[in-house]
């Protein structure tokens, strides 16, 4: 289901085939895990004369590169989330790749259908739920594989296509601009690449490439993680000792050297191969793993030499993956000349994050480190950009979808966080006067490679980093260490910047609506709070619920002095209470990404009561609760997908109408009534129905003007009963 269509964007589709001579098409050409450093049209890479990578030079010779573009979250999911909605993680809901997208909330691919755009999108997605804004779509199932992939279809079927992935995304991509040129409507499409995700596993035609070839070592191959925060020696995404002996390092068996190549996570893509796939990978691998096996076992060669060697299996299996991605977007970017598309087609190229290519001793990403905080962004613009240019201003991954908003003619919505680079891209990069001058970053935290969670602030030179867990900052100046090697906090001589930069921190956690109702975080230190998780996780688990209550303590009475009513109400109705007495809105985020609503994607409805503790606990600003409940609604909608949200009003709080907290929650009432029609969301706030002709809370059905009593429970199932059984309960 589309989401409905506002009358502004009828106007727009009225006149769409008017303007579709001079609003361009926009091709969004997107990989995964692509650093900047492995891009010879980018400066300083060194890699860049034994690996180029022509096709992309191609658009950057013809257009503009953004030599300072970073993403706000650098892991692929929350990457892709961000460009979609134009939003940090906190506020988009997507803050890891355990998460489910929900794609019912605004985002640019919904805005540009309204505008009268055909939408695409192809390849890779790993977002969870499927694509919702694209006239056509078929994308890779979670990560996908290089081999043979199968992609799912808009009729939820999986399609298994033969070959190597990067080459059936273009096949797709190339099939997709010709049915788009044959359209009366603009076009954006995304094709987006698997490659190099790891295991980086090359076209077949590539597995021999570079074998010739000794690729330089990062300086910082064997950094031992000093003058730095503690958490770096935490992670477990390094060469040396992270990397898997089937799945990384292409062997076959058992690890042979577990001190050297770790155990398990076989090569999973080996087994989707057909016998002449498998005949062609052996012939290239085997030769070379036989060699490096004797020399181990004849003593032959030192630690740092194995190091060396993973080093050069990693960085060439790295750049072959990529091989045919570029060569797949020159045959792209050839069919734009050759259809006549290419002047009226703003071509993209860009990655969710950056990588470590060895850098740190790492792989992967995760860190705010510049390697893996750094993604491209390289753009043409054919009459309106100046060809071979680039820019140092700051970007971010959110400003996407504003560009592609303006590009489209379409309202740029308000709420969006990220800023249009239109009037940078009609000047050559030159920033307009009001740009901003440092971008924010947020990583959370997930099980994956151990990596530390934390925030941070970039401005062109500085960079401030802090880690939550362990209470410390890094400053990095980027100018006099720009590997990050040593953090100057400490440094007497840096005491004023690092003040003026915390302080910046702060500010910008403000700037961005980064606050603590929208930060998942647990009450395990609670004994009750995590005996209760464990609890509702298990009975979620073991039974499909229709109907399931979401809140605080007002909500885990149904189990208290509600349980009468429950009973008579709810009894026979397969309900699920989630309730949990004293959570605030960020404890709810929490708990349902970690198990509450686990096995409920048949639920048909779902009540959610969340907030009044944020009011109660610290009076917290009502924008940052409604920030809160908008994020369980998203969570809700995703992870729930046929349910329709009962969302309420939070209920009123203080015996008189002036009481400071009553009035707190009804502007959060305010706030978050604006998601009532919204897909499958349905705002009802029942607050007068505990209230007398004055306004006032008797204290006879709330005995300490904020919990219910059993007369209490019953007004409010009687208040939202019509209303269920109106969504079919």
């Amino acid at each position: 289901m589309q989401l409905p269509i506002r009358p502004l964007a009828c106007l727009a589709i009225a006149t769409s085939a008017a303007f579709a001579a001079e609003r361009p098409n926009i091709l969004f050409l997107f990989s995964d895990d692509h650093a900047c450093q492995a891009i010879s049209a980018y400066p300083g890479g060194i890699l860049d004369d034994l690996a180029p990578t022509p096709s992309i030079d191609r658009i950057a010779k013809d257009g503009l590169l953004f030599e300072n573009s970073f993403c706000t979250n650098s892991i692929c999911g929350p990457s892709r989330a961000s460009i979609l909605t134009g939003k940090h993680s906190h506020l988009n809901g997507f803050l890891d790749n355990g998460t489910q997208f929900d794609g019912y909330q605004q985002t640019f691919p919904v805005l540009l259908q309204e505008a009268g755009y055909r939408t695409a999108m192809i390849g890779k997605w790993h977002l969870g739920t499927n694509p919702v804004g694209f006239d056509h779509w078929e994308v890779l199932p979670g990560q996908g594989s290089y081999y043979n992939p199968d992609l799912k279809q808009m009729d939820g079927e999986l399609k298994r296509y033969p070959g190597h992935c990067n080459d059936v995304v273009t096949d797709i991509a190339l099939d997709q601009l010709k049915k788009s040129k044959d359209s009366d409507k603009p076009f954006m499409i995304m094709a987006q690449y698997k490659a190099p995700h790891r295991n980086w596993s090359p076209a077949l035609r590539h597995v021999n490439l570079f074998d010739d070839v000794t690729f330089p070592e990062p300086d910082s191959l064997f950094d031992d993680y000093s003058n730095r925060s503690e958490s770096l020696k935490g992670q477990t995404m390094s060469i040396k000792n992270d990397m898997y002996w089937g799945h990384d390092m292409k062997f076959h068996g058992e690890s042979a050297y577990p001190e050297y190549f770790a155990k398990g996570l076989p090569n999973g893509e080996y087994r989707r191969m057909t016998d002449e796939q498998k005949a062609a990978w052996d012939a290239a691998y085997e030769p070379l793993n036989k060699e490096i096996l004797a020399k181990i076992e004849a003593g032959e060669v030192t630690d740092k030499e194995v190091l060396q060697w993973k080093y050069q299996r990693y960085i060439k299996d790295y750049l072959r993956s990529i091989r045919s991605m570029d060569e797949g977007i020159g045959k792209i970017l050839d069919e734009l000349e050759t259809s006549g598309l290419a002047d009226n087609t703003i071509v993209i190229y860009s990655s969710d994050q950056g990588f470590y290519l060895g850098e740190h001793g790492w792989y992967d990403k995760r860190w705010m480190f510049e390697e893996s905080f750094k993604m491209p962004f390289i753009i043409r613009w054919p009459g309106v950009i100046k060809p071979g240019t680039t820019t140092k201003s700051l970007i971010q991954n959110i400003d996407y979808a504003p560009t592609f908003l303006e590009v489209a003619g379409a309202e740029i919505p308000s709420d969006i966080q990220g800023k249009s680079l239109v009037p940078m891209l009609k000047e050559s990069g030159k920033e307009p006067a009001d740009w901003r001058d440092k971008l924010y970053y947020r990583y959370y935290g997930e099980a994956v490679h151990s990596v530390a969670a934390h925030d941070g602030i970039r401005t062109d030179r500085y960079k401030l980093m802090y880690f939550p867990e362990t209470e410390e900052y890094n400053l990095f100046d980027l100018v006099n260490d720009p590997q990050e090697m040593k953090s100057v906090h400490h440094d007497p001589a840096m005491a004023q910047i690092f003040a003026e930069m915390k302080n910046e921190l702060v500010a910008t956690r403000d700037e961005y609506r980064a606050s603590t109702a929208v930060i998942p975080v647990d009450r395990n230190q609670e004994d009750w709070w995590k005996k209760r998780q464990k609890a509702k996780n298990k009975q979620a688990a073991e039974a499909k619920h229709d109907l399931i209550f979401i809140g605080d303590s007002i909500t885990q009475g149904w189990e208290g002095k509600g349980k009468a009513v429950w009973e008579k109400f709810y009894g026979d109705r397969k309900a699920l209470n989630l309730g949990f007495s004293g959570d605030r809105t960020e404890h709810v985020l929490y708990r349902l990404d970690r198990g509450n609503l686990r096995g409920q994607q048949n639920a048909k409805a779902a009540v959610i009561m969340i907030g009044t503790n944020n009011t109660g606990h610290s009076q917290q600003d009502p924008v940052e609760t409604a920030d809160g409940i908008s994020r369980i609604v998203s969570i809700v909608r995703a992870r729930c997908p046929k349910a329709q949200i009962l969302l309420l009003g939070v209920f009123p709080r203080g015996e008189q109408p002036d009481h400071p907290m009553r009035k707190l929650n009804v502007e959060i009432n305010k706030l978050i009534a604006k998601h009532d029609g919204t897909e499958r969301v349905h705002f009802l706030d029942i607050g007068e129905t505990f209230l007398d002709e004055n306004g006032v809370l008797p204290k006879s059905v709330m005995p300490d003007s904020l919990h219910l009593n059993e007369e209490s429970y019953q007004l409010w199932a009687e208040a939202i009963e019509p209303k269920l059984k109106e969504l079919g309960l």
